[in-house]
């Protein structure tokens, strides 16, 4: 029996399977996670920057960055259907490329999710000082403790924490755009000229030039990280080929729902020069529709949205870590499993160097968020990238007979994936033309410098564990 088919197998007949997790998601609880994936602070709170810097033109880049998403998640999905592990593209990077790209990808989606999870927090701590003053970054440490506690409970709490904050997030969105549809049609509130008009009016849709919209795709692509959160669930997901297949299926709708409509809608009720970085514009619509207490629930539902991605990041970054262990390319402790059948030690380590972030709040807290969500952009483009190449060394397989097919496969593959490769090779190429773009290049390189010197450790310890045994 093939390990997908013992994947397959357990997922049918048992709690557990052969990796030690317990199965504890559901359907339903997979398609949260998929959604809250694709909603996360970098589209309440990052947009407004980006609509500052492109304009009405951001529309386009959210849509042309949704479509290598979606190429990337479907190559994902053809992988999974292949062999569901929670390793997901750590593993697939072992078999097709190599053990050093293995090791590479999985440490490098762990940095991805640690620094996000400090962005979340930093953001978290923004919010909470909407109503109280607070500083940063004692909001940012009780968001972590919280978020760690209820990860060392069970897979189960985090999967029902993830499917009611991602309830959250989708209600206010969908809130938002059919009160903003409201404005648009029946002009009540106090917006000041709502039209669908100031999308292309107010200086056109490329409003400050063609470059800066391409150079938003920055702030764009960070908005998007997490999609790629269900492939880590596969070990502990029930069914997880149906389940996994469905969550990767509704991507095109979630996209158009709730990044394009969303923004749709705000730039229509507003003009685009009425938001700026550093403030949401969920808030800033709902403030200038006029309705009473609607910007503090706003507000409470970006909080939300901030946790849901820290409660997202312990978990995968504590997965991540026990995949690694596993295939001894992490301290052995690492892969030890506790009694509630969680990562416990290695989401204690991801949640201990989280602290950083608290730190980074403390010294630095206007620049927090845009430090951090750099490094996890030039981290994710990365892994996303190695997801399409393992795609293509996959689909190669097949085609010389040495693999079996999938019944799901990327449409139009593999020019999909090359094409999904060149938009990602594009945003690189962009980060050197803005300083948080170049900050993530020198914290790329230095974090390759890192990993490629931390292997050759690994490998000799390995090695040395092989000859005693």
């Amino acid at each position: 029996m093939t390990a997908s088919e013992r994947q397959l197998s357990d997922s049918a007949s048992g709690t557990q399977n052969d990796e030690g997790y317990s199965r504890g998601l559901s359907p339903r609880t997979i398609q949260m996670i998929a959604i809250g994936g694709a909603i996360g602070t970098g589209l309440f709170y990052g947009a407004g920057g980006a609509i500052e810097q492109a304009g009405p033109a951001l529309i386009l880049c959210y849509l042309a960055a949704g479509l290598a998403i979606f190429v990337i998640m479907r190559a994902l999905g053809e992988l999974l259907t292949y062999r569901p592990v929670t390793g997901s593209f750590a593993e697939y990077a072992n078999e097709f490329l190599g053990r050093f790209a293995g090791y590479a990808t999985g440490w490098t989606y762990w940095a991805v999710w640690v620094s996000t999870c400090m962005a979340e927090i930093t953001v978290a701590g923004k919010y909470v000082q909407y109503w109280f003053d607070i500083p940063q970054w004692v909001t940012a440490l009780a968001v972590l403790g919280i978020m760690f506690i209820a990860n060392l409970v069970s897979v189960k709490l985090f999967g029902e924490g993830e499917f009611w904050f991602s309830a959250i997030k989708v209600t206010a969105i969908i809130a938002m755009i059919v009160i903003g549809l409201g404005v648009l049609v029946f002009h009540f509130g106090h917006a000041t000229n709502p039209t669908i008009t100031n999308l292309w009016n107010d200086g056109g849709t490329f409003p400050n030039g063609f470059g800066q919209a391409l150079l938003a795709l920055q702030i764009v692509v960070f908005a998007y990280v997490g999609v790629e959160l269900v492939g880590v669930t596969a070990g502990e997901a029930r069914d997880p080929k149906k389940t996994l297949r469905k969550a990767i299926n509704t991507l095109p709708f979630r996209i158009g729902l709730f990044y394009i409509g969303a923004l749709v809608v705000i730039m229509s009720v507003s003009s685009w020069r009425n938001f700026h970085a550093g403030r949401s514009p969920f808030v800033e619509v709902f403030e200038q529709i006029g309705i009473p207490g609607a910007a503090a629930i706003i507000n409470f539902v970006l909080l939300t949205a901030a946790l849901s991605s820290c409660n997202s990041g312990i978990y995968s970054t504590g997965r991540m870590l026990r995949s690694l262990a596993q295939r001894s390319e992490a301290p052995a402790k690492l892969g030890a499993l506790s009694k509630q059948s969680v990562p416990a030690t290695g989401i204690a380590v991801s949640a201990a160097v989280m602290v950083i972030g608290v730190g980074v709040n403390y010294f630095s807290p206007e620049k927090a968020f845009g430090y951090v969500t750099s490094v996890s952009t030039i981290g994710i483009i990365f892994v996303w990238g190695m997801i399409l190449v393992c795609h293509l060394m996959y689909r190669a397989r097949v085609k010389q007979g040495l693999l079996p097919a999938s019944d799901y496969r990327l449409p139009g593959a593999p020019f999909t994936s090359v094409l999904a490769l060149a938009f990602l090779a594009l945003v690189v190429v962009l980060l050197f033309f803005t300083e948080s773009g170049r900050t993530a290049i020198v914290v790329g390189v230095v974090w390759g410098v890192l990993v490629c010197a931390g292997y050759p450790l690994l490998a000799r310890k390995h090695a040395n564990s092989t000859v005693r045994n």
